[in-house]
């Protein structure tokens, strides 16, 4: 009885299952993870092969409608894992951890943190939905705790009072943000994620994510956009 190839071995269970109890993963994490996997159980590991690896997974998976997806940091650029269930696309996936008024105030700084210019929403503005919640009214101290809540659990991030989308929110949620907020929703031209934090062309309306930009325009004295080859009118970070 020959092994296949894309057998799902101990080393494939193990990696899903912490993957799954981390939330998300960063790459440089995922790859030691492979490797601590594929030598626990004694399958051959090849450095390069943590996509392929992946993939085995992901094959045995798509009957239950999961999927591991790699997705960007828009901070910083690097490659993140999660897993995420595609038959829960919407916000409903978070429904069994909180309540519906603390469902409702996520979805209202989701709509800030999207419709906003730079991906953000401050602490302030979304305090201010607290009282006007329709399940019942929050009030601010117990909105602070909630959006602490929302950071430990990292669907959203937090800088210096200022709330965005966490990677793991972007990862899992791009489906539902892409068909919900269909007239600003976009993704980034280069890498095809998702883009909440980005740079629009003035000309043609495109969007890069910060860390792509730099990538795309480094060592260009003169940069213009990918897409219409207008003048790239932002300083590039």
């Amino acid at each position: 009885n020959t092994v296949m190839a894309t057998q799902m071995t101990d080393a494939h269970r193990r990696f899903m299952q912490i993957l799954m109890s981390n939330g998300i993963t960063e790459g440089s994490e995922a790859r030691k993870l492979h490797q601590h996997c594929c030598e626990t159980d004694k399958v051959y590991y090849a450095h390069n092969k943590l996509d392929d690896f992946i993939n085995t997974i992901n094959s045995h998976l798509q009957p239950l409608f999961m999927q591991i997806r790699k997705g960007i940091s828009e901070d910083d650029g690097r490659a993140h894992y999660a897993v995420v269930n595609l038959a829960e696309t919407e916000v409903t996936k978070m429904a069994s951890d909180y309540t519906e008024i603390e469902l409702e105030l996520f979805r209202k700084t989701m709509d800030l943190i999207i419709l906003s210019e730079n991906g953000f929403a401050s602490s302030t503005d979304i305090l201010n939905l607290a009282d006007q919640l329709k399940t019942k009214k929050m009030k601010k101290k117990e909105a602070e705790q909630v959006l602490k809540l929302f950071v430990e659990d990292k669907w959203l991030s937090e800088k210096n009072g200022e709330y965005t989308l966490h990677t793991r929110c972007i990862i899992e949620m791009e489906q539902y943000i892409l068909s919900n907020y269909q007239d600003v929703a976009r993704k980034c031209n280069i890498c095809h994620s998702l883009a909440i934090q980005s740079q629009v062309c003035e000309s043609c309306g495109i969007g890069m994510h910060l860390p792509c930009v730099k990538k795309y325009f480094k060592g260009q004295t003169e940069p213009r956009c990918p897409k219409c080859n207008e003048f790239w009118s932002y300083d590039t970070p």
